[in-house]
């Protein structure tokens, strides 16, 4: 497994090199895209939300199902948030970031950021302890969705924003580059979505320090990857929102459950 590629500096608009290097492996990552005092921000504003919704015993955003699970401490926690941006001020207006707005050049004209499509912007909070809900992901493809859709595969780019520093034995996002490039049989039947999580010889460990931001083809092959070490040292939390070009296809509350969201319990 490799850990060392190249790493980026993020500004308003995206350099030729860097263009030429999403083309060619389906990621990039850029550091120190974000302050300490920004992220630390963000975990507050989340903790906020979390408090609401346990209190308001939400099951549901727009369709999708809140993943809860306990922490460290015992306390019920949310492990995956959907649609956060739609619930602070903090992190909607953290995509009006000029920055941001100029990675839309890696799908190209009439693209956007999915504010209110998809899933949102989906706050994942990951830790490894005896009674975690969410320790990793198997293989997948983000095209997938799409079928479930009922719709063909549009582009869509996965842009994370990093809030804990990690190390090889932190687990976390595991790619496979080049797979963007892949036909459509081998995407649907490659892996096995979600059940697979051995690793592959030639993925990629994604290493960021907390403030980074990436992006990944979302029709490249990825996992996430449990922490091979428990309690405090393991938890970690990233954002990932949804850059896609197409039929705009907003959602509400009136938004059905899709079929594969029903099965969300097999991812631990």
């Amino acid at each position: 497994m490799a850990t060392a590629y190249t790493t980026f500096t993020l500004g308003n608009s995206l350099t030729t090199e860097q263009k030429a290097f999403f083309e060619e492996h389906g990621f990039i990552h850029f550091s120190n895209a974000l302050t300490s005092a920004t992220v630390q921000q963000i975990i507050e504003a989340s903790e906020q939300v979390q408090q609401k919704w346990i209190s308001d015993n939400v099951e549901k955003i727009n369709g999708v199902p809140i993943k809860y699970g306990i922490d460290l401490n015992g306390n019920k926690i949310v492990q995956r948030f959907a649609f956060i941006n739609k619930h602070t001020p903090v992190l909607s207006d953290l995509l009006n970031d000029e920055r941001l707005q100029g990675l839309l050049e890696l799908i190209g004209p009439d693209a956007r950021i999915g504010v209110d499509e998809k899933d949102g912007m989906v706050f994942n909070h990951y830790v490894n302890g005896p009674e975690s809900k969410f320790t990793k992901m198997g293989w997948h493809t983000d095209g997938l969705r799409d079928i479930f859709y009922g719709g063909r595969l549009n582009p869509m780019l996965n842009l994370g924003i990093h809030l804990s520093t990690l190390q090889p034995e932190n687990g976390g996002l595991r790619i496979i580059p080049g797979t963007h490039k892949q036909s459509l049989l081998s995407m649907l039947f490659k892996k096995r979505y979600f059940i697979d999580h051995r690793p592959d010889k030639k993925e990629i460990a994604i290493m960021p320090k907390a403030g980074d931001i990436t992006v990944h083809d979302g029709r490249l092959w990825h996992r996430v990857a449990q922490s091979s070490v428990v309690g405090e040292a393991s938890r970690r939390r990233v954002i990932y929102v949804p850059l896609i070009a197409g039929k705009y296809e907003p959602k509400n509350e009136k938004s059905p459950t899709l079929f594969y969201q029903r099965f969300a319990g097999i991812v631990k």
